[in-house]
């Protein structure tokens, strides 16, 4: 019988993990392989070329450009802080002088003969890519980065917004099932872990407070929204300057977080963990995540191909009209199925908590993978 692959959502006490850590063009790796890195340990460094400013002086001066050079007050190669003389003109009577300053600080990078105009580089801006979570370094990619490698918990989200972040693990509900409306000043530098829905105004209170992180089963559409100031559409998330991660288990709306989830959660509680909201979900999924360093040893390493689906495994629907709801897969069918929209799929059936059982698309699910 012919398989189908299905990305897998991770929730699982145990897991190997290897991590990229990588610069966005050549720099400087600092650490070696088989070091141990921590978390907030800068792992390689470079520097981005700094913006550019062009001033027109001949303009500016009412000189021609073969007259610009006898004007100018710095060379190429030369450094000029903001608001330092960059040109000036040299007329008998000085009340009628015309003096340019450097809108910026920087470098003259370059005078053209031909436009006279002048190119200020700004200085370069440092970059630093930190390790992320706890672990041991195993490959070095001279210049570029480093792959870490770890082993602990791993929650897996369907939904999430901001970048990397890390802070200890506490829950601020008593159960999967509660709605998150309040994050208090005891959360800061921490992750609040919710239940059912993620509220707007939970989440100005953990920014307002100084909190790490909120993790929920849901978060309604019209609250990102709110949150963001604009329609995420369909690009990668992670880049929100939002000064902390959110990451929906479930996804959209109020929705109950797994209990096998919140249980994990609770688990943790306490531990220091490593988060990140960055989303993808089109060409090559990337899933928010929590991390937990060396909650257990052993587990299979993520991201290892499955087999394909079996009868027995639980899934989660990513589409309408079943989204966000959990079931296992009761049937695989062999032969093609004809969905209400007249196409023909490779279809499953899917038998849900309440004993209500649907056809879908083998698209239309996820695994949950243990």
């Amino acid at each position: 019988m012919a398989h189908a692959y299905t990305p897998g959502l991770r929730v699982t006490r145990q897991a190997v993990m290897r991590k990229q850590r990588r610069l966005p063009l050549k720099g400087q790796v600092l650490v070696e392989v088989g070091q141990t890195v921590r978390r907030d340990q800068v792992v390689a460094r470079t520097e981005l070329p700094g913006e550019v400013s062009i001033l027109n002086l001949v303009n500016r001066l009412g000189v021609t450009p073969a007259e610009l050079p006898g004007y100018l007050l710095k060379k190429e190669g030369e450094a000029v802080a903001a608001g330092e003389p960059l040109a000036e003109t040299k007329p008998l009577i000085k009340w009628f002088k015309t003096t340019v300053e450097s809108p910026v600080a920087g470098r003259v990078e370059s005078v053209s003969a031909v436009t006279g105009q002048v190119m200020i580089r700004q200085a370069p801006r440092p970059v630093e890519v930190r390790a992320y979570v706890d672990g041991r370094v195993v490959e070095v990619i001279p210049g570029e980065g480093v792959d870490v490698e770890l082993r602990g918990a791993l929650v897996q989200g369907i939904f999430g917004v901001g970048g990397e972040y890390w802070g200890a693990v506490h829950l601020a509900v008593g159960g999967p099932d509660e709605v998150l409306e309040r994050v208090g000043p005891e959360y800061r530098g921490r992750i609040a872990v919710g239940g059912s829905l993620i509220t707007i105004q939970a989440i100005r209170q953990a920014r307002e407070v100084g909190a790490v992180g909120v993790v929920g089963g849901g978060i309604r559409d019209q609250d990102l929204r709110e949150l963001l100031g604009y329609d995420l559409g369909v690009a990668i998330t992670g880049a929100e300057d939002l000064g902390l991660a959110v990451i929906a288990t479930e996804g959209f709306g109020r929705i109950a977080m797994a209990r096998k989830t919140f249980e994990l959660l609770r688990a943790c509680e306490g531990r220091e963990a490593s988060l990140c909201g960055a989303t993808q979900i089109r060409a090559g999924v990337l899933r928010p995540e929590l991390i937990v360093p060396g909650l257990e040893e052993g587990g299979p390493p993520v991201g290892m191909q499955r087999e394909g689906l079996q009868v027995g495994e639980v899934v989660r629907l990513i589409r309408v009209p079943h989204f966000g709801r959990l079931g296992k897969v009761s049937a695989l069918p062999a032969e093609l199925r004809q969905m209400e929209s007249g196409t023909w799929v490779r279809a499953l059936e899917v038998e849900f908590e309440d004993g209500v059982r649907a056809l879908v698309p083998r698209a239309n699910v996820e695994a949950i993978e243990e």
